[in-house]
């Protein structure tokens, strides 16, 4: 399109869209309701497999400007608002509108397969700063207009950071929950589920960041007293993204444990919204590193101290982790091994032949002081993730959530022998050893659900001399979750609206990575993230169409291309909606 939504909507003659159809930001009127169905011919998919459409699974979708539907061209957006105006001054009879609803129920369940019968279910991450600093819901016309759009094209529910920073920011115990009552409230009305993220990091820093969110400010200010809270790297840098692992367990809070602080904020969030929980909110996802992972902050980008794809740099130099190091060598009987981290293990924009400790030759990672090392390393985050997932477990026990535990998806350097950046964040993943095993088995353990990143990414699309592998990647990941019979659930670990990225989370989410997958499917896919961009005209007919494939599922039987028009079909019906939203989220 030559102009994005917003533009589209500026050059309608003045009003805005809410003040001409009828329809305002509170509204929770299905779309459908006010939207004559056009006059065509049934769309279920008669035909049953992709050779009998005569053409291939992965062919091109119909062209963005053209209507299989409607036919011809399609309407100019400007067009399309005018004729919503003049079509909600007709009252439609009840036989219409039993058909359009028929019609949205159909898209909903997927095109009419009928039943649970596999398929992924969507959810999309809400913005960073949905709640703002002052405890309220970010921009509320627009946030629930984008609910409604995302309702009506099919999305199962929303991923939402709960922050540490914001709730408890003031003083410890002090919680306030106000905006997160609000958009969860808001979610629930319009018939949307929650995953929910206890988020205890600081948000900034990271890819995609912003906004920023310290951690509350009783916390900061307990590091400034005690920097060895702070994860710290040999330089003496410290990171003040996440507590270090290394005072789990230590009363260095103001009496309490970070793990106790982490629990008590769960238990906080369970009693104030049980009402919503097992019902809106049917997932917890437990924050457990910088960027909500399980993993150490080994590639900060903040002041540009790490750029892609620099193997990034060891995070135990505090002298609570140094305290353990020297414990555990001590126990080796190797006392020499325990007073510092390794010191040739190069710097954060180092690649791995630069190094002695990452080198694919008699590099340092093989010498019984590297494995030594690196067991003890990779088990605390291990230790760490199973003292908060146990503690998430025990508190959400019999209220019909999930949990789930975030895995970094980190594909620069795998095709290396070392693994370099996976060993510096703390999986211990080589050519020689599964890391990704041991946590799946760990989250089994508490029937806790694998989430992993970077799905949507292809081998070819990333750097070739980096080596560069999140295919391999996704697959040995999911065949570690069908080793520890763990559920796998997938994230895009960038922001893509193209058909490419989309065919490959299809796959991806399929989990067709051997011959014995079966029925076997990612259990949820989060995507990632409701913005002005996913809402702009050609990014939300191909994200309507994607959530529709997701639902069917690996077994389905219909065509893509009858998918597709469906979808075409209804991104049509919810046009004005989601012009609104786009309108809303880009002021």
């Amino acid at each position: 399109m030559a102009m994005n939504l917003a533009n589209q909507i500026g050059a309608l003659a003045g009003a805005p869209l809410t003040t001409e159809s009828g329809i305002g930001a509170d509204s929770t009127a299905s779309v459908s309701a006010v939207w004559k169905s056009p006059a065509v011919p049934s769309i279920r998919c008669k035909i049953k497999s992709s050779a009998d459409c005569g053409y291939e699974q992965k062919s091109q979708p119909t062209s963005p400007c053209r209507s299989p539907i409607l036919g011809g061209m399609r309407p100019d957006l400007s067009v399309a608002c005018r004729a919503f105006a003049a079509e909600v001054m007709e009252p439609l009879t009840l036989d219409g509108v039993a058909e359009v609803v028929e019609e949205e129920r159909v898209h909903r369940e997927g095109g009419g397969r009928g039943g649970d019968k596999g398929g992924v279910p969507v959810f999309v991450m809400m913005p960073l700063d949905s709640v703002t600093m002052g405890n309220t819901v970010n921009r509320r016309k627009a946030m629930n207009a984008s609910l409604q759009a995302l309702k009506s094209a099919g999305v199962e529910g929303i991923m939402m950071d709960v922050w540490w920073g914001l709730v408890e920011r003031e003083q410890p115990g002090a919680y306030n929950w106000g905006g997160y009552a609000e958009l969860l409230e808001m979610a629930k009305r319009h018939g949307l589920k929650v995953q929910a993220v206890m988020s205890f990091h600081q948000c900034g820093g990271n890819v995609g960041d912003s906004c920023t969110i310290p951690l509350p400010r009783w916390v900061v200010e307990e590091i400034d007293r005690d920097p060895d809270l702070a994860y710290t790297d040999q330089w003496g840098r410290r990171n003040y993204e996440y507590l270090s692992l290394g005072c789990d367990t230590l009363p260095v809070l103001k009496g309490r444990s970070p793990v106790q602080c982490y629990s008590d904020f769960m238990r906080a969030f369970r009693d104030n919204f049980k009402h919503l929980l097992g019902d809106t909110i049917v997932e917890i996802q437990v924050g457990m590193g910088p960027a909500g992972e399980l993993r150490y902050p080994s590639y900060p980008e903040q002041d540009g101290v790490w750029r892609f794809p620099g193997i990034g740099a060891f995070q135990c130099y505090d002298k609570y982790m140094l305290s353990s190091l020297k414990a555990a060598a001590e126990a080796a009987g190797k006392p020499e091994w325990g007073s510092t981290g390794p010191t040739d293990a190069g710097h954060y924009n180092n690649w791995p032949e630069d190094t002695q400790f990452f080198k694919k030759e008699n590099g340092g990672w093989t010498s019984p002081y590297g494995e030594f090392f690196l067991n003890w390393y990779s088990q605390l985050l291990l230790d760490h993730g199973e003292r908060i997932v146990s503690s998430a477990k025990a508190i959400f026990e019999n209220t019909g959530v999930k949990i789930s535990v975030k895995v970094a998806g980190i594909h620069w350097h795998y095709g290396t022998r070392s693994h370099a950046p996976e060993l510096t964040a703390g999986y211990y993943n080589t050519r020689f050893r599964d890391g990704y095993l041991p946590i799946a088995q760990m989250l089994a353990r508490h029937g806790a659900i694998f989430n992993f990143t970077c799905v949507e990414m292809r081998d070819h699309e990333q750097p070739q001399d980096a080596q560069c592998a999140p295919e391999k990647l996704v697959r040995q990941v999911a065949l570690a979750t069908q080793a520890a019979q763990v559920p796998l659930a997938g994230e895009n670990a960038l922001p893509r609206y193209d058909e490419y990225a989309h065919e490959q989370i299809l796959q991806a989410a399929a989990l067709n990575m051997d011959g014995n997958s079966g029925d076997r499917e990612m259990c949820a896919f989060t995507y990632l993230r409701m913005n002005p961009h996913l809402f702009q005209a050609d990014n939300w007919r191909r994200f309507v169409s994607f959530v529709k494939k997701m639902k069917e599922g690996k077994g389905a039987e219909r065509c893509w291309e009858q998918v597709e028009r469906e979808a075409e079909h209804f991104v049509h019906i919810s046009q004005p909606l989601v012009q609104e939203a786009a309108v809303a989220l880009a002021h």
